[in-house]
């Protein structure tokens, strides 16, 4: 059976003990990645923080490690080489692809689940399955792998319905379809191979109605510790219209998150999630996302992600107050037990610069200027996503480019402080949605 990490009395001795000064390995290359070595980098137990980006705001606080994020062998003989005491996985591919079992074998430390406890993410199918056997609250579903059978369900459901890809599609996997017409069309997407081998397989989901949310938790099999809520915009469009992307921005707290609905999440949903591995021998460790629905009725699943978010991750680190590393170091090694987090009472909030045309088809290589002038004002930082350095000057080199972040008294003031960054960065070939955080607002 696969073991999601190594005992924790395996971890080395550096990585356990606290006040511990270490060598992190940082996997990944976007605004997430930048946002978490940018918390990485205020930690007073960081000596040396190495990534695998080119990401150049990542590459201002690390080394470059010129290892790929899914050349699991070059990243365990680096981790020997270099004396790396922890190596943090950012993206959800290297942990569904077993990069934290590889990196256990190899007796080296890291955060992240296993392959195993990564399927939350990795299929949908296998964590609606989980929630069956867990009774954990969710829409009801069917699993498909040919288009007839998919066919022969969604007439008999009607719409709404929600057409997902079984494995992982950056994303973009997800169609809320308001229209059988609409679900069809989903479906010959992902079964014509649009989403290559993750939309070989599909689940269809009955539609739920409420407002979206999501609750972060840090795991170490047996603990978990609570992080923060947040909402993000998947929709390319203002007014949460349009295709789905990667996300165009969000906020935390999400003031749908009460109390109430914290301690229901946690209780219904997250709890019956860890116990269930853990009976099954894969526990999970990392950071647990829950994306709900909450209406009612209270919350319930919509999807797990086994991974920070991305933009959510940025506006945590910006509302942080604890070092990050320690937290790391607790949910890799099995210890959060008494472990608490602080933060800033005032929320956070980040918009997203896209190339024009995201998500469809786009070009990169355009310039992007002001970004200086963008973070002179106190609580603002703008973190890389996709960019490169040519010569001096940064360029876009991807869909979603930048990501704007802003920490204020009010929803509303940090929305206004991060528009007034936007503003000063000049990129005539980018965009972004100017109504992130409107529900909050």
């Amino acid at each position: 059976m696969l073991t999601a990490h190594p005992d924790p009395e395996s971890v080395p001795e550096q990585c356990r003990r606290k006040n511990a000064i270490m060598n992190v390995f940082l996997i990944g290359h976007g605004g997430r990645e930048h946002a978490l070595g940018w918390k990485l980098a205020q930690s007073p137990m960081l000596t040396q923080l190495w990534s695998t980006g080119a990401n150049p705001g990542l590459l201002s606080l690390s080394k470059p490690s010129h290892v790929a994020p899914d050349d699991h062998d070059a990243i365990v003989s680096f981790c020997k080489v270099n004396n790396i005491d922890l190596v943090v996985v950012g993206p959800e591919a290297p942990l569904v692809a077993g990069l934290v079992d590889d990196l256990a074998a190899a007796g080296i430390a890291a955060f992240g689940p296993g392959r195993e406890a990564a399927r939350l993410e990795g299929s949908k199918h296998f964590t609606k399955a989980l929630c069956d056997e867990a009774d954990i609250p969710t829409a009801a579903f069917g699993h498909f792998s040919n288009l007839a059978d998919a066919r022969a369900y969604l007439a008999e459901q009607g719409a709404p319905i929600v057409i997902k890809a079984d494995g992982l599609a950056a994303g973009k996997g997800v169609t809320v379809a308001m229209s059988a017409a609409e679900a069809d069309a989903a479906l010959r997407d992902c079964f014509d191979g649009q989403f290559g081998d993750a939309g070989a397989s599909v689940v269809i989901e009955e539609f739920m109605e409420g407002e979206e949310a999501s609750i972060f938790v840090l795991c170490d099999g047996e603990n978990m510790v609570p992080m923060a809520s947040a909402q993000d915009h998947k929709r390319v469009g203002e007014g949460d219209t349009g295709p789905n992307t990667g996300g165009m921005g969000a906020y935390s707290p999400a003031p749908v998150v009460s109390d109430e609905v914290l301690q229901q999440t946690l209780h219904n949903i997250i709890a019956p999630t860890l116990k269930t591995l853990a009976a099954r021998g894969t526990p999970y460790r990392g950071v647990l996302y829950a994306g709900l629905m909450i209406n009612e009725d209270g919350p319930k699943l919509i999807e797990y992600n086994c991974r920070f978010g991305d933009p959510e991750c940025q506006v945590l680190v910006m509302r942080m107050q604890s070092d990050l590393l320690p937290l790391l170091v607790a949910s890799a090694s099995g210890s959060l037990k008494d472990v608490t987090i602080d933060w800033h009472d005032d929320p956070a909030l980040t918009v997203v610069l896209a190339s024009n045309g995201y998500p469809g088809s786009y070009d990169k290589g355009s310039v992007i200027s002001g970004l200086d002038a963008s973070m002179d004002q106190d609580n603002v930082v703008v973190f890389h996503a996709g960019t490169r350095e040519e010569a001096g000057q940064i360029l876009a080199d991807g869909g979603r480019v930048l990501t704007v972040t802003a920490r204020a008294s009010t929803i509303k003031a940090a929305q206004q402080r991060a528009y007034d960054a936007v503003d000063k960065i000049d990129w005539p070939e980018g965009f972004c949605r100017r109504d992130i955080g409107w529900r909050a607002v």
